[in-house]
């Protein structure tokens, strides 16, 4: 029987300019059978989505195919035309891309772009089309999946353009489905709900599938064979539990090594007690006119309190939409707030970044979540960095180059690089120029929204170590905003779990996974996906096997008092949880906790 799949000897080369055309994939060869899921692995830049994108015959701008052969569900990619290629695409191979942000139009509402490349292939009429959309919202998990397809993508987080981006390549039931890190922007409890999804989806329709990703713990649950990736050759290929338990290649080891997760080693105990940085007091952010209360009618960060110590490193972490980009942005001044204060360095801050003194504009600096949102595409990023230095600094000529290149060290990439355009960069590489954009400025504090998201396990953990050397050296103090629960671990010293924009519980990161929590920090504890094969679908049983249906409390009242986990909490009591606003509790690891907590705990858990 013919693989779907089969690529056989792939050479890819690329040219800068006028110079000499340079090897970027080389030799490389696989096949993948109907039904299965083949993961590509390897660190930033390793060629991972050059070799994706070559399945759809899509070679990137300066680049081509210089050798080998290329078969999709019988179609031989490499002798295609044009015209025949477009064809292909979105109706026999469909492609979920990593950057959900950069793919949507921002003029067009949701449904018209899901339906779309449907309407193109002439599938079905559009009403038909739309049912069909509105179901997969549905599957995916997205938030009222009836009406959603009618707001724009500026209107909704990373995590849900990115489960939207998956209901648009499956609109047309193609053959084939490329995955570049589709679950890249999700939460972990997100995550868990769309792997099982598309692990369903690929079943019943016995679609083939290749997944980039650098998650390994995701591997283990999605794939059924892995090749790893680096400087475009293969290393390694094999079965899934091969290469995640039996790796024979260094490289592939070290992958492995790097994936583990790590808890921070400082004893916070002996640390003498520092004078807070950053002060954030009850801030609330929203959108839409004021209510009777003085309240925005769309509440999206709600009375949110926290403060960050000189030196010190605070973990965000929550799932897509609970308010985390949003309190970044209201922090950094980007995004008014309807209440509150914020205090840096006990001065108070202005809500605009317009209002705030030059002082506290370069001492407050924020590394964005999408890096292509903002860095010039038309210029190379060492005229980018250094029009950030000659700002802040003053430096001109080869005394702004050489901090330009301490910069570019600093974030582990060569100098040679500052020549490039973002576009000649791995989605690695410009989130690490993004962080060298804010480390330009020489800040106090920096605010890190999902920085590591995008980044392989190797360059993450190098990014995650660099924060910690900085923190150590410069006593240089960060807000570090993820939904990657290992990462958060390994680098802070607090944590702040936000859900539905309120701050459900805050305290040290070395306590989270042992002791007395919100329920929701155990339920986000519980959804890192371990490297265990059946992990999913024992997560997935366990769910369903302690959900406390809703019907047996009291209807759910709508007053915004009342926990906001409320409806999601298998831990809620019948008339208390849904009568009685949840209070603010100290229990005796440090935390404070936003709960009425079990009446199953013991009283010396409680402060």
């Amino acid at each position: 029987m013919a693989a779907t799949i089969q690529v056989e000897n792939l050479e890819i080369v690329g040219r800068r300019g006028k110079g000499e055309e340079l090897p970027i994939v080389r030799n490389v060869s696989f096949s993948v059978q109907r039904g299965e899921m083949l993961a590509l692995i390897g660190e930033s830049g390793s060629g991972k989505t050059t070799v994706a994108l070559s399945l759809l015959g899509h070679i990137r701008s300066g680049c081509r195919i210089a050798g080998g052969t290329i078969r999709v569900a019988g179609y031989d990619v490499t002798a295609l035309t044009p015209h025949e290629r477009r064809s292909m695409r979105g109706r026999v191979i469909s492609y979920v891309a990593q950057n959900a942000g950069s793919a949507f139009n921002p003029a067009l509402s949701i449904m018209r772009q899901v339906v779309e490349p449907a309407l193109v292939h002439r599938i079905l009429p559009r009403r038909e089309l739309e049912a069909r959309a509105v179901s997969l919202f549905r599957v995916l998990a997205l938030p009222e999946p009836e009406t959603i397809g009618e707001r724009y993508p500026g209107e909704l987080s990373g995590g849900q353009l990115q489960r939207l981006m998956a209901a648009m390549a499956l609109m047309t039931d193609p053959e084939v489905v490329i995955f570049d890190e589709p679950t890249t922007a999700l939460d972990v409890t997100t995550q868990i709900e769309v792997l099982a999804v598309f692990k369903e989806v690929f079943a019943e329709r016995g679609i083939t599938g290749v997944y980039v990703t650098h998650d390994l713990s995701v591997v283990s649950q999605i794939a059924d064979h892995a090749v790893v990736l680096k400087d475009g050759a293969i290393r390694e290929t094999g079965t899934v539990s091969k290469i995640l338990f039996q790796p024979e290649d260094p490289y592939s080891q070290a992958l492995l090594a790097a994936a583990e997760p790590r808890s921070r080693q400082t004893d916070l105990a002996k640390r003498p007690a520092q004078p807070a940085l950053l002060d954030v007091r009850k801030l609330v952010v929203g959108y839409g006119q004021a209510t009777s209360a003085g309240l925005p009618e769309k509440v999206i960060v709600n009375h949110v309190s926290f403060s960050v110590p000189k030196g010190g490193m605070l973990g965000v972490i929550g799932e897509s939409g609970c308010g985390k980009s949003t309190l970044a942005r209201a922090i950094s001044g980007l995004q008014p707030w309807a209440a509150g204060e914020l205090f840096l360095n006990g001065a108070s801050l202005a809500g605009s970044v317009r209002e705030r003194t030059p002082e506290q504009r370069r001492h407050l600096q924020l590394v964005a979540q999408n890096a292509d949102s903002v860095l010039n595409p038309s210029k190379p990023i060492g005229k980018t960095l250094e029009r950030v230095v000659r700002f802040y600094s003053g430096l001109k000529g080869e005394a702004a180059t050489r901090r330009v290149n301490e910069l570019l060290d600093m974030v582990r990439l060569s100098p040679a690089l500052a020549s490039r355009l973002p576009s000649e960069l791995s989605g690695g590489q410009k989130q690490r120029i993004n962080f060298a954009r804010a480390l330009a400025a020489d800040p106090q504090i920096v605010l890190c929204d999902e920085i590591t998201a995008a980044l392989d396990t190797v360059v993450a953990a190098a990014i995650l170590d660099l924060m910690k050397e900085l923190q150590r050296d410069l006593g240089l103090s960060f807000i570090f905003i993820t939904h990657d629960l290992h990462a958060l671990q390994s680098i802070c010293d607090r944590v702040a779990v936000l859900y539905a924009g309120q701050a459900v519980e805050v305290g040290p990161a070395s306590t989270l996974g042992k002791g007395v929590h919100h329920p929701y920090t155990r339920l986000l504890h519980d959804s890192v996906p371990l490297m265990e094969p059946g992990w999913l679908e024992a997560t997935q049983r366990r769910r369903l096997a302690e959900a406390t249906p809703v019907t047996t409390l009291n209807p759910l009242s709508p007053d915004p008092e009342l926990c906001c986990f409320l409806a999601r909490c298998s831990d809620r009591v019948g008339g208390l949880c849904d009568r009685v606003p949840p209070p603010v509790l100290s229990v005796s690891q440090g935390s404070s906790v936003l709960c009425h907590l079990p009446a199953s705990i013991r009283p010396e858990f409680l402060s």
